[in-house]
């Protein structure tokens, strides 16, 4: 491929990453510039399939249709094809760049595609179990991470088990941060028999007033916040086992996931009168401290 055109298509990545990443993008600026490029390809991969099967002013098979056909196109585009589509472009140079199996990228999808199929028109997306919500954010997140350490770098295969944990703690990082959004859109990511050992109904989250949790409900959200605590340990694990120069890349999306984190638990898990959110200054001052970090295991590394 010509450079100027992947230069291009890696630009046009790191924009949708700019715009869309919140949490993410701060991540990547600590990276070089390849890593970035990469890292923002894949990022704005899953923009595009998320956005897809989250347009809720097209009907749900519809949606399912588009995303087979686009996920088509892409495997199209991975094996060599032509393409114009700059996301694409960018996608199959980091796959090949960073040896990433293609396998991973279908099931990053496959995550995206579990709320199209996973319930029966009309009725509310649930998880029984955390087993079942498990394998959901799996899908929709530890592949995310299996995807970046490979990017980061690693040589230990421990960390591949510890990525994908790390992923499941900032899934249940986002699903307490958006329990009323989901639910505004039928969609309740706590397990149901959670819900039901707590005396929560499914109703009572479903149709919440913008009102605090009650007791029951706060106890609920506590007790997913600790298992979200526990999962985050391997975080702490894993930053070691990936090369140096990507380590603060590391530790800042973790330092920010984990921020939000606190902020849920500061406000007394009330998900419901506002929307969690790290604040600007705060995210600056954790990037701050990544990028000396950076300049550091740079200048230290010649």
């Amino acid at each position: 491929m010509h450079d100027t055109a992947l230069a291009r298509a890696y630009a046009a990545s790191r924009a949708i990453a700019k715009r869309e990443a919140k949490n993410f993008y701060y991540a990547f600026i600590a990276l070089s510039l390849p890593r970035r490029n990469a890292i923002s390809a894949i990022y704005a991969f899953m923009r595009q399939a998320d956005d897809l099967a989250d347009d809720e002013s097209i009907p749900r098979q519809e949606r399912r249709r588009q995303l087979d056909s686009w996920l088509a196109a892409w495997h199209e585009a991975a094996h060599g094809a032509l393409t114009a589509d700059p996301v694409f472009l960018a996608v199959r140079d980091a796959t090949q760049r960073f040896t990433i199996p293609l396998e991973l990228l279908d099931e990053l999808v496959a995550g995206v595609a579990m709320d199209l199929d996973h319930a029966p028109a009309g009725e509310p997306d649930t998880y029984a179990t955390f087993a079942d919500l498990y394998r959901y954010c799996y899908l929709v997140a530890s592949v995310v991470g299996l995807v970046c350490i490979r990017i980061f770098g690693y040589r230990d295969p421990r960390a591949e088990k510890l990525a994908e944990e790390t992923g499941i703690a900032f899934q249940l990082t986002n699903i307490l941060r958006d329990v009323a959004e989901d639910a505004a859109r039928h969609r309740v990511y706590l397990p149901l028999d959670e819900l039901a050992s707590h005396g929560v109904s499914l109703q009572a989250i479903l149709n919440h007033a913008a009102a605090p949790p009650t007791p029951a409900e706060r106890n609920l959200l506590e007790s997913n916040a600790r298992r979200a605590e526990h999962y985050y340990r391997s975080a702490r694990e894993l930053l070691p086992l990936i090369e140096p120069a990507s380590r603060p890349a590391l530790w800042v999306l973790v330092s920010i996931y984990r921020a939000l984190l606190k902020r849920i638990e500061r406000a007394d898990y009330d998900v419901f009168t506002h929307r969690a959110s790290v604040p600007m200054v705060q995210k600056l001052a954790i990037l701050s401290v990544g990028l000396v970090w950076t300049a550091w295991a740079r200048a230290f590394s010649r």
